[in-house]
């Protein structure tokens, strides 16, 4: 099993998660954070500190977010790893928990 960062991730890309990774599986694209679930050892660190709770286990993913699973598995593969925080997108406030975001999704 693996935890997945989901939707409401996209155009916040707050970096918390990252942080407190003790595997470093987390990677990153211009707006939008991924796990890699071949590295994620399903430790749950990561899931309470997504300031935008975009980061779900993989059996636990809320309806309309399955999708994610292949998004995030296909991403890790092409985006840069991620093992430090940075500064959230200057917009995240914004957009965090607004809906409907997947199109705004940049690969």
């Amino acid at each position: 099993m693996t935890f997945v960062v989901t939707e409401n991730c996209i155009k916040c890309k707050y970096t918390d998660c990252v942080e407190v990774c003790p595997v470093d599986c987390f990677y990153e694209g211009p707006n939008f954070l991924v796990i890699h679930p071949d590295e994620c050892i399903d430790c749950a660190l990561c899931e309470p500190e997504c300031p935008a709770e975009a980061i779900f286990s993989e059996d636990e993913l809320p309806d309309g977010q399955e999708s994610f699973v292949e998004i995030n598995a296909e991403l890790a593969d092409v985006w840069p790893n991620i093992s430090e925080k940075k500064d959230p997108l200057p917009e995240a406030e914004e957009w965090d928990g607004t809906p409907g975001k997947r199109d705004k999704l940049e690969r």
